[in-house]
C-alpha cells in the first residue's frame, strides 16, 4: 500500500512527540463518532475519540428541537438529550477522549509500539493532533472518519450583490440563538427549504424575529414533510417554491434582498424580480461532507455524495480506514447516523483485532461497483466486496409518486422492488440479496446498477 505523509510529518516537527497506541481511533465526537466508538469498544477494541470542540455531541448540542430518538430509543428526544445518552455511555467506559483537539494529518507506517503485531497486516496509522497539552500522536490499526458535514455558504452558491453584515448560514444562526444567546436579526428571509432552514424559520419566530418567508429554488420543498407542516404551516410562514434570491442589498447591514422566480432550468425569469425588506438572510442551501482529512489520507471520494467510496463494511479504498455518518453521505435522521456508525465501529474493531478477515470474511473474489441510474442521485455502498445480504442506501433527485427500484447487471434485471413514492428529503434503503450479487458475478460483470424508474401513469 502506498504511504502518505501529512504536512506535519513533512516538516519534521513530530519526531519527539508523545505517541499513544490504540486499536481504533475515531475522528469526530458527534453522534456518528460516539456510536462508532461504543461499538468498537463493545467488540473489545481499545478506542480513542478525537474531537475539535470542547464537548462531545457535535451539532446535536445546538439542535434543541424534538424529533430525535424515535427509532433508536423509541422516544422523542431533543438533540441535546439524544447526544447526552451517548455521552453518558462513553463516559462510563475507558474510551480515551481527546477534546479541544484538531487533527493535523493521518499517516501510514509500520506497526507502532503497543499496537498488536500479531495481526496479518503490519500497517498501522498515526493520527497527529494538536491538543491543549501540545502535539500528540495516536497510533492505531483502524481509523473511523466521523467528521460530519458543513454548510454551503453564500460564496458557493454565488449570490450577487453587496457584502453587508446579516448573511448567515442557518446552522450558524441556530448556534447564535440556542448556544450563544445572541439574536442574529429582527426581520429574516430564509433561502432554502432544507430541514435546518425550516426549523430555523420556527425558531426565529419563537424568538420574536419576523420571518418574511422561505424561498426555495426547486419546485418542491427539500426538507421532511413533518418539518414543512410543524415549522411553516403551523406558524403561517409562507413557502415560495421555484424562487431564489438574486441579489443582496445593503451597505453595512442587509437592508433587503431581491427574489426572482426561476424557470424549469432553474434560471431566474426576467421581470419577476421583487424586493423583500429584511435585515437578515439565512442560507439553508445544502450540506457538504467534511472530507479534507479523508483526501489527505488518500481516500477516494464519490463525486455524487462528496463522501468516501466504501464497501459493505463501510471501509474506504484505503485498508483500515472506515467512514460513517454525515462525512460519508448526508443523512435525514440522527437515528440513521447512529445505526450506520455502529456498523462502522464494529467493522473497524474487527479489522484492528483480526485483520482483513474481520471486516469482510466472505469477500474473497468479489469486487463489484454500484452505480445509480434513473432518478437515483447516488447509491451506497459504492463497492461490494462480499457475497452477503447488503442494504443499499440512496436518495432520488426529484419527488415522484410512483417508481420502482430495479437492480441491473450487464443489461439484465436481477431484482425489482415494489412501486412506491420517493422524495429527495428521505434517505431510502433497498435490500440486495446475496443471490443477486452472486448472479452478477456469474454474469462476469464488474458493476451493479441501482435504478429508480418512475412509473408512467396510463
Amino acid at each position: 500500500m502506498a504511504k502518505f505523509k501529512s504536512s506535519a510529518i513533512d516538516c519534521g516537527v513530530v519526531e519527539a512527540v508523545q505517541t499513544q497506541a490504540f486499536d481504533v481511533v475515531v475522528i469526530g465526537g458527534g453522534p456518528a463518532g460516539m456510536a462508532a466508538a461504543l461499538a468498537a469498544h463493545k467488540a473489545g477494541a481499545r478506542v480513542a475519540i478525537v474531537e475539535r470542540e470542547q464537548h462531545l455531541g457535535g451539532i446535536l448540542r445546538q439542535c434543541i428541537h424534538p424529533g430525535f430518538g424515535l427509532s433508536h430509543f423509541k422516544q422523542e428526544l431533543t438533540g441535546p438529550e439524544y447526544a447526552q445518552r451517548f455521552i453518558d455511555q462513553v463516559r462510563a467506559t475507558d474510551i480515551a477522549l481527546f477534546l479541544d483537539s484538531m487533527v493535523l494529518g493521518i499517516d501510514s507506517g509500520e506497526c507502532a509500539s503497543g499496537v498488536d503485531e500479531s495481526a496479518e497486516d503490519g500497517v498501522t496509522y498515526t493520527v497527529t493532533l494538536m491538543s491543549p497539552a501540545g502535539m500528540l500522536q495516536l497510533a492505531g490499526r483502524a481509523i473511523v472518519l466521523a467528521m460530519g458535514c458543513r454548510e454551503r455558504t453564500r460564496s458557493e452558491i454565488k449570490i450577487p450583490g453587496s457584502r453587508p453584515a446579516g448573511v448567515f448560514t442557518a446552522g450558524l444562526a441556530q448556534r447564535y440563538i440556542n448556544i450563544e444567546n445572541l439574536k442574529p436579526g429582527s426581520r429574516a428571509v430564509i433561502l432554502g427549504s432544507g430541514d435546518i432552514g425550516l426549523i430555523m424559520a420556527r425558531r426565529c419566530t419563537l424568538e420574536g424575529i419576523s420571518v418574511e418567508g422561505v424561498y426555495e429554488l426547486m419546485p418542491y420543498a427539500n426538507g421532511l414533510r413533518r418539518n414543512v407542516k410543524n415549522c411553516l404551516e403551523d406558524f403561517g410562514i409562507p413557502l415560495h417554491l421555484s424562487t431564489t434570491v438574486t441579489r443582496v442589498i445593503g451597505h453595512d447591514r442587509v437592508e433587503a434582498v431581491e427574489v426572482s422566480q426561476v424557470d424549469e432550468h432553474l434560471a431566474p425569469i426576467a421581470g419577476t424580480e421583487r424586493i423583500v425588506p429584511c435585515d437578515t438572510l439565512l442560507l439553508s442551501v445544502g450540506l457538504i461532507p467534511e472530507n479534507e482529512l479523508s483526501v489527505t489520507a488518500g481516500v477516494e471520494l464519490d463525486p455524487r455524495t462528496r463522501g468516501a467510496v466504501v464497501d459493505q463494511s463501510l471501509q474506504t479504498g484505503v485498508p483500515g480506514i472506515f467512514a460513517c455518518g454525515n462525512v460519508l453521505h448526508v443523512h435525514d435522521l440522527a437515528d440513521n447516523v447512529t445505526t450506520e456508525s455502529e456498523r462502522a465501529g464494529a467493522a473497524a474493531a474487527a479489522w484492528a483485532l483480526n485483520g482483513d478477515a474481520g471486516a469482510s470474511a466472505t469477500g474473497t473474489g468479489c469486487e463489484l461497483t454500484v452505480s445509480p441510474a434513473g432518478i437515483a442521485g447516488y447509491a451506497l455502498p459504492g463497492r461490494i466486496t462480499a457475497v452477503a445480504l447488503t442494504k443499499l442506501n440512496f436518495r432520488v433527485r426529484r419527488p415522484v409518486d410512483a417508481a420502482r427500484v430495479r437492480i441491473l447487471a450487464g443489461g439484465e434485471e436481477l431484482f425489482a422492488g415494489k412501486v412506491c413514492a420517493f422524495k429527495p428529503s428521505v434517505m431510502e434503503s433497498f435490500p440486495l440479496p446475496a443471490k443477486v450479487i452472486q448472479r452478477a458475478l456469474d454474469l462476469g460483470v464488474n458493476e451493479i446498477v441501482l435504478s429508480v424508474d418512475p412509473i408512467e401513469e396510463a
